[in-house]
């Protein structure tokens, strides 16, 4: 009897580590994916900044006159 509930104890625990394992590695994809869109994202913003540049350029390397509204 002592050895069948030790056995039933080492396949929950085997089962619960496959559980564990499994989210472990849903979590490193998650985090892969992550990753990649901070790649992304610091592109997207050097694009931009490029962008930015051209476009002054263009206007003749300074960027355009902005008036502000005073709030009131």
């Amino acid at each position: 009897m002592d050895a069948e509930l030790s056995d039933r104890r080492f396949e929950a625990v085997l089962e619960r580590l496959d559980r564990i394992a499994a989210e472990l590695g849903r979590l490193n994809t998650r985090l892969d994916h992550d990753e990649g869109f901070l790649r992304i994202q610091r592109e997207l913003a050097t694009l931009n900044e490029s962008l930015q540049a051209l476009a002054y350029a263009a206007i003749g390397q300074q960027g355009p006159q902005v008036r502000r509204r005073r709030a009131g």
